[in-house]
């Protein structure tokens, strides 16, 4: 028995001899790799990229001339490497159909825009979409009809930009009771050159969509804290900065209004809006105080010490 046991040892000792060769060669071989390029192995997340978005944007009635602006953001969107397609509001339902097939093979994340009555079927869509448990990463209604439903409960963030004064749009679109998104919206009817043939098309509101769609697969759909919905009255002559929902926080000894705004690079209407607060209005410490959030925060500016 002896005799055959030996051989046996002394094979299972070449045999981990060689795993020891094969594992040092791997190991110098990534050693070799790093100290060529300077960089470490790609890790499994870098191997494997995050799903895009899947973009889905309807024009609203006579949407071929009318709502030209959807076409433009559509292009943006495929040239910053999404897909994103356009379709007339009248095929909603369908649309939502294959969205559905789509989704299910994929898991993409799905964003949806609309104008006019678009917006109408962006919140209709989503609604399909929510019988069948099917999560919308963003909606996004611009100047939407006032018939346009609720936000539904399996939106995780809704923005909508309109004109609470117009005719041909005006939806002002609240949320189904028990909303836990993100929510903001953005009544521009204060802004004497934005008209509902035109709001679609205002290239600095498609930069800001763009960037946001594409930052959605690395950004959590749940925040700390809950997110305060913002509802705001655009002043005159001011440009929309697209901020995502609301985020409390704690007044400190010696903060200002003004203090606030600068060091979260926010404007100022915006606090007192937000919070209701009229101008000038001191902030007690520990005051919650509500300011509004972007989908990436933005770099705190650095805090500037107090005066003795």
């Amino acid at each position: 028995m002896r005799g055959v046991a030996y051989p046996r040892r002394k094979a299972l000792l070449a045999v981990c001899a060689l795993l020891a060769l094969i594992l040092s060669a791997g190991e110098a071989s990534t050693k070799s790799v790093m100290a060529e390029t300077g960089t470490a192995p790609p890790s499994a997340a870098e191997v494997e990229p995050l799903p895009q978005g899947r973009v889905y944007l309807f024009r609203g009635a006579l949407g071929p001339i009318f709502s030209r602006g959807i076409d433009r953001l559509a292009a943006r969107l495929t040239d910053a490497g999404l897909k994103a397609d356009v379709y007339e509001f009248t095929l909603c339902r369908l649309v939502a159909q294959w969205a559905i097939s789509s989704y299910r093979e994929t898991h993409a994340p799905i964003i949806l825009i609309g104008h006019s009555m678009g917006g109408l079927c962006a919140l209709i869509f989503a609604e399909v979409l929510s019988k069948e448990n099917i999560p919308v990463s963003l909606v996004v209604t611009i100047d939407p009809a006032h018939a346009s439903p609720k936000v539904p409960l399996n939106v995780e963030r809704f923005i909508n930009i309109f004109l609470s004064d117009g005719v041909l749009g005006g939806g002002d679109i609240v949320a189904e009771p028990g909303y836990r998104g993100h929510y903001a919206s953005f009544d521009l009817k204060k802004q004497g050159d934005v008209t509902h043939i035109n709001i679609d098309k205002a290239d600095y509101i498609h930069e800001q969509l763009v960037g946001m769609i594409t930052q959605l697969p690395r950004v959590p759909a749940r925040t700390e804290g809950d997110a305060v919905p913002l509802r705001y009255l655009v002043p005159p002559d001011t440009k929309v900065e697209l901020w995502d929902s609301g985020m409390r926080l704690p007044a400190r000894p010696g903060d200002t209004l003004e203090r606030v705004a600068a060091l979260y690079r926010v404007p100022v209407w915006s606090l007192l809006q937000a919070n209701k607060l009229p101008q000038d209005a001191p902030l007690p410490a520990g005051q919650e105080i509500v300011v509004p959030r972007r989908l990436t925060p933005a770099e705190v500016a650095p805090a500037v010490s107090t005066p003795r």
